[in-house]
């Protein structure tokens, strides 16, 4: 698939994720031994950070902040919608296919990815490129449908 890359953001239309906005960590065109369809390994929100308005103190921004519950997720090509943004997260160092085998390294790698969806959102402004910057602002927003 030229148009699913990894960066982009999709949104999961099947599942128990469905509805939520994911970033594709990794691509399978033609599939592998283990699944022998198109898919992809997507990391995403399962529950987006709470609304926050600019009256409210540092604390408590952190503190609503912290809601973030992340996933990661083998999904077929077909159950993903791809979105026209970007976001230019390291993921790849975060998420290892090696570790979605074991359940306690599972674990610990969506603790990473918990700090590192906190440490983007938190310094949404420190983005270089104006595109990837409402990469992040889109995929850190509560899909409204």
């Amino acid at each position: 698939m030229a148009i699913i890359k990894a960066g982009k953001v999709v949104i999961v239309l099947a599942g128990r994720h469905a509805g939520k906005k994911a970033v594709v960590v990794k691509t399978f065109d033609d599939g592998n031994s283990d699944k022998r369809f198109s898919h992809c390994l997507i990391a995403g929100l399962a529950q987006n950070p709470r609304k926050v308005t600019r009256h409210m103190s540092k604390a408590k921004v952190e503190k609503r902040s912290k809601v973030m519950k992340p996933f990661i997720k083998y999904v077929n090509v077909r159950h993903i919608f791809p979105t026209r943004y970007v976001v230019d997260l390291d993921i790849k160092k975060v998420v290892d296919e090696a570790d979605l085998i074991d359940a306690e390294r599972k674990i610990s790698c969506k603790k990473e990815l918990k700090k590192l969806f906190e440490d983007r959102y938190l310094n949404q402004k420190e983005v270089t490129s104006e595109k990837k910057a409402a990469g992040s602002s889109y995929f850190f927003q509560k899909l409204r449908f």
